[in-house]
């Protein structure tokens, strides 16, 4: 009998389940992930956010008429702009304003950097975290967001005496398609602080690639 074909790990490509929402992987592709703290948000604003443009989409395949992949690009920028609004809002104890707190943040994002994978573009905000991140061969993206968020939660808590829920359980992430929407997914990222009115320009922002990326030069 011939040998079947292995099943595809669906943290590497294909659909899978966190909590209630799904996650869309391709092995080789890059990623917009956001993370947030846990009192950032009330959780079922941002499950009713995900819904909605998860309902879209699904609506749109049962009818045999996807989306095109502009109207999708449309429908990430809605519900991108819809959840950046509440985040910088600055809603909750915004534990990433302390400056020893967003930079053992923003050194855990770059510790395993060109080892377990590529961060195109990065930026630690007051609650929330944004980054734009290529999983090398070998690694997933569930595992390098596990290993961000396992670690310094539990450094954030010792540093802040605290201890209980840091981050929000589940994530958000979204398949990069080409190189478009990845070059406006890396300016989003980096143009944040700017649009929340933390600073004049990308590279002001300590915590972020585009200041980093000016410190090199």
């Amino acid at each position: 009998m011939p040998e079947s074909d292995p099943i595809p790990n669906p943290l590497v490509a294909g659909l899978h389940f966190r909590g209630k929402l799904p996650h869309l992987k391709k092995e080789g592709a890059v990623y917009f992930v956001t993370f947030r703290l846990a009192d950032s948000l009330p959780s079922h604003e941002v499950a009713r956010l995900k819904h909605e443009r998860q309902a879209i989409l699904e609506q749109a395949r049962a009818g045999k008429s996807p989306l095109t992949w502009h109207e999708e690009e449309q429908l990430l920028a809605w519900y991108c702009d819809k959840v950046e609004a509440l985040l910088d809002a600055g809603h909750g104890a915004c534990w990433l304003s302390k400056p020893e707190v967003a930079d053992l943040v923003a050194g855990a994002l770059k510790h395993f950097k060109g080892q377990r994978y590529e961060l195109r573009a990065w930026v630690v905000m007051p609650n929330h975290v944004h980054a734009v991140v290529w999983p090398m061969p070998g690694h997933t993206l569930s595992d390098i967001l596990h290993s961000w968020k396992s670690f310094t939660s539990k450094a954030a808590n010792k540093l802040l005496g605290r201890t209980g829920e840091f981050w929000q359980k589940e994530s958000f992430d979204h398949w990069i398609r080409d190189d478009s929407e990845h070059a406006r997914l890396v300016a989003y990222v980096e143009n944040n602080p700017v649009k929340a009115r933390l600073c004049k320009a990308p590279e002001d922002w300590k915590w972020s690639s585009a200041y980093e990326r000016s410190q090199a030069l």
